[in-house]
Parts: C-alpha cells; sequence; structure tokens
C-alpha cells in the first residue's frame, strides 16, 4: 500500500499499536520506561550506523517501529496519574469506606442525571496530604438548582466509592467508560455538605466555562426557547448538557448527531472566515507570518472555548496544519494531515483513542477523501444547483459508509433516512453557523436586535421540526442491529477493498475483494456458533423478577411484569442484541425450572416450597417470601440459593447470614450482579 510509504502514518500505526498493547495487556510502568530508554539507546546507534553505511537495510526502520511502539505503552502509562505515589487512590482504603475530609476542584460538568448533578472534579487534598487524580462527583439535586462553575475549589467529608459492575448481561458498564477517563472512584453528597473555599478561575477551562456563562446570559435576554438555546450551546459552543433526551433522540434517530458534533465541517467554516477576515494583515510586514499565528491562536481559543471534545480537537489540530501549509504555500496530503493530528492528539491524550466520537470523526473524514471522488464520478450533473445537492448527497453517503459499522457496534441502530435529514440541512449548515456566531456576538456587544434574534430562533426551531419529522418516520430507522468486533473489523475490510479495486480495477484486487467476502462471511458464521449455547439467566431487576431460558438464537421469558413495562424494559433489550437473539417468547413465572438436568424450585411471596419427588439445586427466593431459612435448607437441602432484586434488603441480609454461617453458597443479584447457568 502506497499509504504506508509516508513515515508519519506507520509511526502513528505504531503509536496505536502501543496504546492498544498497554489497554488489554497491562504493563507496569517501570518496565514501559526502561524498554524505551533500551530501545532509544539502540535506534540512536541504529541511525548513526545507516548514516554512515551505503547500503540500507531493514534494522532500522524495525528498531524505529519498535520504539514507537513501547512509547505508545510509556505514554498510556505516564498518562494515568494512579500509576503514580500522589493519586488518591493510594491513600484511601476500598473496603471500609472511611469518610475522609476532601478538599477539590470542578473540573468539568456533566449532564445531569435524573437524581443527581454531576460534575468531575480534581481531587487537592485528602485529609490534608497533598494528592491528584479524578474523581466523578455526584451532588442531590435540591429546589435551589446551586450549580457550581469550573475552577470552584471545595470541601467536603466523604467516602470514596467504586464504581457499581454491571448488575445484568450487555449492560453498558459506566465504570469502564469513565476509567478511560483516568476516573477510577465516585462521591455522593449534598450541597449542604459542601464547603466553598474560594472560586477564582484558574484554568483555561475555567475561563473558557465564564466565557460561555457570559454568553448564555447575553442570550438569556432574548426569546429564546430554552430547546433553542441548547441546540446553539451544542452547534457553536461545543455543550449538550442542557439538551433534553428528546432532542439528542431525535438528531440520533434522523442520523444528524453529527450536526450537533462541533467537528471539521465547524472549524473549516471558522477558518475559510478567519482567512477572509485577517487578510488586510497580510500587506503589513511579516503580515503572513503574523496571520497564520492569529489563526491557529483563535482556532485554538475557539476549540478551549468547546469544551477541547475529541471532535472538535482533531478538527482544530487538522486545519491548523492545513493553514500553516497555506501560509508556506505547500500541497497538503490529507491521509497526512490526518495521520499528523491524530499522531499529536495521541501524544497528548492517548485514551483519545477510545473515545467514540474521535472514531467517528476520523473513519468518516477517511471515508469522504477516498469515496466521495468515486460517487461523485457516477453522475456530473450539469446545473450548479443540482450538482452543489449531488456533492452534498455523495459527501453524506460516503461518510455513512465509514461510520456504518462503528454506529452498528456502539448504537445497534441504522437511520436509512439520513441522506433527508442531511440534505434538508447541510447545505444550509454554513449559513447557520455563520449566523450563530454573528448573534452570539452582537449579543456579547449588546448590539444584536431582537427581530435579528427571533429570526434565528425560528431558523433553528425549524431545523429542529425538520429533524423531528425525519426521526419519526420509524419505519425506515431499524434499532436493535446485533454487531460485534469481529463483523465490525470484516465489514471494513471490505469497504476497504471495494474502494481500492473501484480505483483501479485488476485481478489481484479482485481476488482481495472475494477474501474480504469470505471473511465477512466467515465472521457470521463465527458469530452464529459463538452464540449457539444455551443459557440460563436470573436477571436483575428492582422490584421485579425476570428470568430468560437462552437455546441458540431464542430466548423464552418469565416474567411478573405489566405488559407495558415489559415491551420497554432495557434489560431484555440489551440481552437479546448481545447474544443475537431473533426469537422471543414470553410466560408468566413457573414454580419449578428445568435446565441441562438442573431443577431450579421459584419461592415467591407465598412461600410455598414443599416438594418431596425432588430435590432442587438452586432455590431462587423473589418477593419477599416470609420463610424460615433454616427450615428451607433442611427441608429440601439446595445447593444454592438466589435472592433477585424483588426482595427486601433486610430479608436478603438475613438469609445471607444464614447461608454463611451453614456455608451454602449464596447469591444476592443486587451484589454479584446477574446468576447465569451455562
Amino acid at each position: 500500500m502506497k499509504l504506508l510509504n509516508f513515515t508519519i502514518i506507520k509511526l502513528t500505526c505504531c503509536l496505536i499499536v502501543g496504546i492498544l498493547i498497554a489497554e488489554y495487556i497491562p504493563v507496569r510502568l517501570y518496565i514501559s520506561i526502561y524498554t524505551s530508554i533500551v530501545l532509544i539507546f539502540f535506534l540512536a546507534i541504529a541511525f548513526f550506523i545507516a548514516k554512515n553505511s551505503f547500503r540500507k537495510t531493514i534494522w532500522f526502520g524495525l528498531i524505529t517501529m519498535l520504539t514507537m511502539t513501547s512509547l505508545g505503552i510509556l505514554i498510556y502509562n505516564t498518562h494515568d496519574q494512579i500509576n503514580f505515589k500522589n493519586h488518591y487512590s493510594h491513600h484511601i482504603s476500598e473496603e471500609n469506606q472511611k469518610a475522609f475530609p476532601i478538599t477539590f476542584k470542578i473540573r468539568e460538568r456533566l449532564k445531569p442525571g435524573n437524581y443527581n448533578d454531576k460534575y468531575v472534579i480534581d481531587i487537592l487534598k485528602i485529609d490534608g496530604k497533598n494528592v491528584n487524580g479524578k474523581s466523578l462527583l455526584n451532588i442531590k439535586k435540591d429546589s435551589t438548582d446551586n450549580l457550581h462553575e469550573i475552577d470552584d475549589v471545595l470541601m467536603m467529608t466523604e467516602s470514596f466509592r467504586v464504581f457499581t459492575k454491571p448488575t445484568n448481561p450487555n449492560q453498558f458498564d459506566y465504570g469502564n467508560y469513565l476509567r478511560k477517563q483516568y476516573v477510577h472512584h465516585q462521591l455522593f453528597t449534598e450541597n449542604s455538605h459542601v464547603l466553598s473555599i474560594k472560586s477564582k478561575r484558574s484554568s483555561i477551562f475555567g475561563y473558557a466555562s465564564a466565557i460561555r456563562t457570559h454568553i448564555n446570559e447575553k442570550l438569556e435576554n432574548y426569546n429564546f426557547k430554552p430547546e433553542e438555546l441548547a441546540i446553539i450551546n451544542a452547534l457553536i459552543l461545543g455543550q449538550r448538557q442542557d439538551m433534553t433526551k428528546e432532542i439528542y433522540d431525535s438528531y440520533t434517530d434522523a442520523g444528524a448527531i453529527h450536526i450537533l458534533a462541533v467537528s471539521g465541517l465547524h472549524v473549516g467554516l471558522i477558518l475559510l472566515l478567519l482567512n477572509i477576515g485577517l487578510r488586510p494583515i497580510e500587506r503589513i510586514k511579516n503580515g503572513k507570518i503574523i496571520k497564520v499565528i492569529l489563526i491557529v491562536i483563535l482556532l485554538w481559543s475557539f476549540a478551549i472555548i468547546a469544551g477541547l471534545s475529541a471532535s472538535v480537537t482533531r478538527a482544530v489540530t487538522m486545519f491548523s496544519i492545513v493553514a500553516i501549509a497555506m501560509h508556506w504555500k505547500r500541497p497538503t496530503n490529507i491521509f497526512n494531515t490526518l495521520a499528523i493530528s491524530m499522531f499529536v492528539l495521541l501524544l497528548v491524550k492517548p485514551m483519545f483513542l477510545f473515545d467514540v466520537g474521535f472514531q467517528l470523526s476520523y473513519v468518516a473524514v477517511l471515508a469522504i477523501v477516498s469515496i466521495q471522488p468515486l460517487l461523485y464520478k457516477l453522475w456530473q450533473p450539469k446545473w450548479k444547483v443540482a450538482d452543489y445537492f449531488w456533492q452534498i448527497f455523495t459527501v453524506t453517503v460516503a461518510a455513512q459508509f465509514g461510520v456504518i459499522p462503528l454506529s452498528l457496534y456502539y448504537f445497534h441502530q441504522f437511520p436509512s433516512l439520513f441522506f433527508i435529514s442531511n440534505l434538508a440541512i447541510i447545505p444550509f449548515l454554513g449559513v447557520i453557523l455563520g449566523l450563530g456566531i454573528l448573534v452570539i456576538l452582537l449579543a456579547v456587544l449588546n448590539a444584536l436586535p431582537h427581530f435579528f434574534a427571533d429570526l434565528y430562533g425560528y431558523i433553528i426551531s425549524l431545523m429542529n421540526t425538520v429533524v423531528a419529522w425525519v426521526s419519526h418516520q420509524e419505519t425506515f430507522l431499524f434499532k436493535n442491529i446485533s454487531f460485534n468486533e469481529v463483523q465490525v473489523f470484516t465489514c471494513y475490510l471490505l469497504i476497504l477493498t471495494i474502494t481500492f479495486w473501484y480505483k483501479k480495477p485488476n485481478y489481484k484486487r479482485l481476488v482481495f475483494v472475494f477474501i474480504s467476502i469470505l471473511c465477512l462471511q466467515s465472521a457470521w458464521l463465527f458469530t452464529d456458533y459463538q452464540n449457539s449455547n444455551n443459557e440460563f439467566v436470573i436477571f436483575h431487576k428492582s422490584r421485579k423478577t425476570l428470568i430468560a431460558q437462552k437455546t441458540n438464537s431464542s430466548v423464552h421469558i418469565s416474567h411478573n411484569f405489566d405488559s407495558i413495562s415489559w415491551s420497554r424494559d432495557k434489560i431484555i433489550t440489551n440481552f437479546n442484541v448481545g447474544n443475537f437473539i431473533t426469537t422471543n417468547t414470553l410466560d408468566s413465572l413457573k414454580s419449578v425450572y428445568t435446565f441441562k438436568n438442573k431443577t431450579i424450585l421459584v419461592v415467591d411471596s407465598l412461600g410455598v416450597y414443599e416438594v418431596k419427588s425432588f430435590n432442587p439445586d438452586y432455590v431462587l427466593l423473589c418477593n419477599s417470601p416470609r420463610i424460615n431459612i433454616d427450615r428451607l435448607i433442611d427441608s429440601i437441602n439446595p445447593k444454592y440459593i438466589i435472592a433477585d432484586g424483588s426482595n427486601y434488603t433486610s430479608y436478603v441480609k438475613r438469609w445471607e447470614a444464614t447461608c454463611l454461617k451453614r456455608k451454602l453458597p449464596f447469591h444476592h443479584t443486587r451484589k454479584k450482579g446477574a446468576f447465569i447457568i451455562k
């Protein structure tokens, strides 16, 4: 592949391999340090030999790639503060959950939950000792709605808690998601328990938050509706915390969520405006250098105000390189530019590699630059208007080719009408963005005419209406699609080989296309084989009992739900998607189940367990039966006792203590998660 002839692309690939190794095969910090030092030493020797040798060998390149891979591991380890002694986790005990006086600083405000306002905080002191590290802070909502600002320094006395692991199969692991952002613990408190120490801005994030707050205060003086303000914040300021679930879901279902993510489209427009607006500076001495410096500074200032998300950071890094290349009037290879931006970002934030937005933004850009020209050649309309909309259509379709495998893997849905929402919005998005920036500037300067604010609010409402209409066409929205990692890899392999073959058709490339098709078919067969197993699952569900018997791709559900709550339950939906289930059957709870020669007895609120014809292997206690657990054990002699989420906590504690005393295995789904018999 000619792409791999570019050095920066090879180095970036090696860096990614190193980060992946560190993520999936833990390597101690000191080992990665020593390995990197040794490899850098050998690299220096190899460079000296290669420089003074007329004969080229592979050793210099091989050592370079190994060194970069080792540096990837080292960067991964050094960015996680938990690897250092001063991290707060080395000063607490997770077992006794002792409360400590904690001094901390607000780092980021997250989207609030149903009951708590959420913040990412920097821990400054524990019990008077200087420490570092990030944690999640949950503050119970109250009527005062007293939200804390970025850089506020606060103090409280609380205990750290680990993130609970998913209690049911195929459930989203929130703790693992936060771990990839170096957040390892969480704290729960109330506003009344938090003492404010100082609220002075001390970081760029604090100043950026203050700017966003000032902008919102100015915009609130006009008649913008809450949903319009939420879209303005998302579209221009990169903040989606205040967006309602309904609006977010409508943009997702319409395949237009990328419009609300500040990315290459937004930054490209800003670069164009800056390039035009700062053109007079070129007339002064060294004006061109001053102009490019100002452009880069202003681009990164915008990125900071927008929150430095993965997509905006990627876009600003890439367009900064483009701006510099424009100044030197040198041609830029888009693949080189993408590789440089990815290399720089992963050096600074290696965990960006696991960010969904980061992955989607890069594959979308790669797909656009690789596939869009091929699609555009299929038809070249003569009319400029038709040609403009055809270009947008081909860009949209090309981007979808790039993101479909990842979207199916992460979100398990495909909005087939994505091109309608994109064709209706993207042609006018430049105008919407430009007007939005003008509205913000005029509002800050107290010079925004009310009719202009009303006009812009109407445009935002119209865009929301179009997106909502597309999202409500549920016939064309395919949900709950099962997709795994192997299928993602083989799909990209097929897209890649077809693209290369279409660019330059020949026999060799056609063979690779057929091989990729075979790989894709093999992936589907392997997935079917992997899921052709039988399981008996007792899920954890608060105040309810939920049981599943899986046989290959079919599942039989037993429950005590009402029909409405069953149809909306995410536990079964996640289980179906994760296990490639195609058939569901429903039934009410039974007293006895058999599975692989094992017998499961269900003891509900009636407390009936007198069985003489058999001795159950498992006993499931549900709906808080009033029984004497010692008598039950003596009567039917079970091998295992399970209590699900439908029982009172006090009952479960008493049963667990008895089983522990009698050395009988006991499983509480609230503590240990779903109970699975295979």
